[in-house]
């Protein structure tokens, strides 16, 4: 058969499959969701950090099934939407496998002939849990962990002409000891659905035979330099790493240095990241071998330091570029009515950043979950700081017991050595694959008790692997004096159950004033909120008055986290609908009031 016969016979099969393709067991469909192109899924590059330009994008109809745990697929059972997974209306499936069954994906590709010499690499995003990946029937490779990227070098598996891709996916949810964040197999209340299968882009890559893994680029505001990490797949004699900081398209600084030797990059009038001016500069790094261009790749950085210290009235601060900032911004669950863990489009994933800009606030916690790449670097170039959760896991109620007004005096969590190992390999993925990102400040181990354990040792832990962000060991958990800060939580109002004279104090959470919008319910009859109003005008009048009452504890509180961004599920309590179709708050007067929260602290 002619290749351009063949080619459009594979058209016409995506047309029509693209044509049957229709949400499953819609509640909410958000603007994004309506509209959304199944032939045209989350097309933008997916790595902002480390861009090269040969890709292809994988993200669209699959073959799937699901199957008991040990059995592989004779027959397909239809076809799933790839990123969004099995449980989300999107995926056009709406099930959820449980941990009895495994998710089967399928799919045929092309590489593209100009590839012809290179590497190739299989990226996925994410995929929630076990992941096992053969290309031919070729067996490629194998990752657990639900939040993190990883990559299979699928080269000598391939084949001339077409190859098929086969993924099975296990996910055990609240039945295994893994980081789950708030997916449950019963979803109700603060709880909602489990979410399993590929979650975010998966999408094909060329690179050298020799090439480069990734970009670090860490700030030094105290001496006003960079120092850049380029680690590479393997060295050679001759071999020399080169960096390029631009501001705009002009270069302001060139260095270079020997594989495994950090270039350092002087600036000598650094331009400062903010959230009143995020500044990025641009970089381009180089591996060449005896002057000969091997690999080369764009990025970004910033310079700005995050850091501790203590105002003129000898209270700790957190602080931004040496200056006291209060931090404010709300608890942001990441989740979507259409696409669960999934934005149904990249436009979407920057509205919430955007929308919380324009609301007045500085900064947002990213709740128990984390997010694709694109959506930290819309944090970067928007200017807002994200404290960053470890997605919880190994969760049994009531244990350990909660001390929220005192020091923590208790037993906490025994985990078994399999779950402890767990949380210690995803968290340092985590950090690991988020640490460029130059608007992260904080990152937060455990929220709450929910899986709390070996506190102290794990604070330190994280604060000695990433020196240049603040450890907050336990938003609202069991308190130690360990890491950067002391962290409550409380509903409704702003409340001071304890102060630490020598760290930060921050309010963890608080607020979750609640309205009912109706049209826009994930259920009719289940929704909450912890306090609950009728108008925007009543839910932002009460909003003021927990702002004033913030604002008189400021002797004390150095950041404040506000319950939350969206409603999710059966929470109402919401600056917006779960659908994003509705504001919730007088958007001008909630911009003023958080303006004046922020900025409390100028001086």
């Amino acid at each position: 058969m002619k290749k351009p016969l063949m080619l459009t016979l594979a058209l016409l099969a995506a047309l029509q499959a693209a044509a049957q393709w229709q949400p499953a067991q819609v509640r909410l469909l958000t603007p994004w969701g309506e509209k959304l192109d199944p032939q045209q899924v989350l097309p933008e590059y997916p790595r902002p950090q480390l861009v090269r330009d040969a890709w292809q994008n994988l993200n669209g109809l699959w073959d799937y099934a699901i199957l008991p745990v040990g059995s592989e697929p004779e027959h397909f059972d239809g076809k799933i939407l790839v990123p969004f997974a099995a449980e989300s209306a999107l995926s056009g499936v709406g099930e959820c496998p449980g941990a009895d069954r495994c998710l089967w994906y399928e799919r045929s590709f092309t590489v593209p002939a100009s590839w012809r010499g290179s590497r190739i690499l299989l990226h996925i995003g994410a995929s929630d849990w076990k992941t096992d990946v053969w290309v031919n029937g070729t067996a490629v490779g194998s990752h657990t962990g639900g939040y993190t990227p990883f990559n299979f070098d699928i080269t000598p598996a391939l084949a001339k002409g077409g190859n098929t891709l086969r993924i099975r996916v296990w996910d055990p949810t609240e039945k295994g000891f893994q980081p789950r964040g708030k997916q449950s197999d019963n979803p109700s209340g603060i709880w909602y659905s489990s979410v399993s299968g590929i979650w975010q882009t998966v999408w094909l890559e060329a690179v050298p035979q020799r090439y480069i893994l990734g970009v670090q680029a860490t700030a030094d505001l105290d001496h006003q330099r960079f120092t850049v990490e380029v680690p590479l797949s393997e060295a050679a004699p001759g071999d020399r790493i080169e960096v390029v900081l631009y501001d705009g398209g002009e270069a302001v600084a060139t260095a270079e240095a020997l594989p495994g030797t950090p270039v350092e990059l002087p600036v000598a009038e650094p331009k400062l990241w903010s959230p009143e001016s995020p500044f990025l500069y641009d970089l381009q790094v180089t591996l060449r071998h005896d002057g000969r261009v091997m690999d080369r790749v764009a990025s970004y950085t910033a310079m700005r330091k995050f850091s501790t210290g203590r105002d003129r009235n000898n209270v700790p601060r957190l602080m931004l570029n040496d200056r006291p900032l209060f931090q404010f911004g709300p608890l942001d669950q990441g989740w979507w009515p259409d696409g669960l863990y999934t934005a149904p489009s990249d436009e979407a994933l920057r509205y919430d950043v955007v929308k919380t800009k324009e609301l007045g606030y500085n900064m947002i916690r990213k709740h128990v979950k984390v997010e694709p790449a694109r959506w930290y670097y819309h944090c970067d170039r928007e200017g807002i700081i994200v404290w960053q959760d470890m997605p919880s896991g190994d969760i049994t109620p009531g244990n350990p017991q909660w001390q929220m007004t005192r020091y923590f005096t208790g037993e906490e969590r025994q985990r078994t050595p399999e779950s402890e190992a767990c949380y210690r390999k995803e968290w340092r993925e985590i950090i690991d694959c988020l640490r460029p990102f130059v608007s992260i400040g904080v990152w937060i181990p455990f929220n709450e008790t929910w899986g709390q354990f070996k506190t102290p040792e794990i604070a330190a832990w994280t604060k000695a692997y990433d020196p240049t962000r603040l450890v907050d060991a336990a938003s609202g958990g069991n308190h130690y004096r360990a890491g950067d800060m002391l962290d409550q939580h409380n509903y409704p109002m702003p409340g001071l159950l304890l102060f630490d004279a020598d760290r930060v104090s921050v309010l963890g959470e608080f607020g979750g004033i609640g309205q009912v919008v109706e049209g826009h319910l994930w259920e009719q009859d289940r929704n909450w909120g912890y306090v609950r109003f009728n108008t925007p005008q009543q839910v932002t009048d009460e909003y003021e008055r927990y702002a004033s009452s913030l604002l008189d504890h400021l002797r004390y509180f150095s950041a404040a986290v506000y319950t939350q961004t969206t409603d999710v599920e059966t929470e109402v309590n919401g600056l917006m609908t779960y659908d994003r179709r509705v504001m919730k708050v007088d958007a001008e007067r909630l911009r003023a009031i958080n303006r004046r929260v922020c900025g409390a602290l100028d001086e």
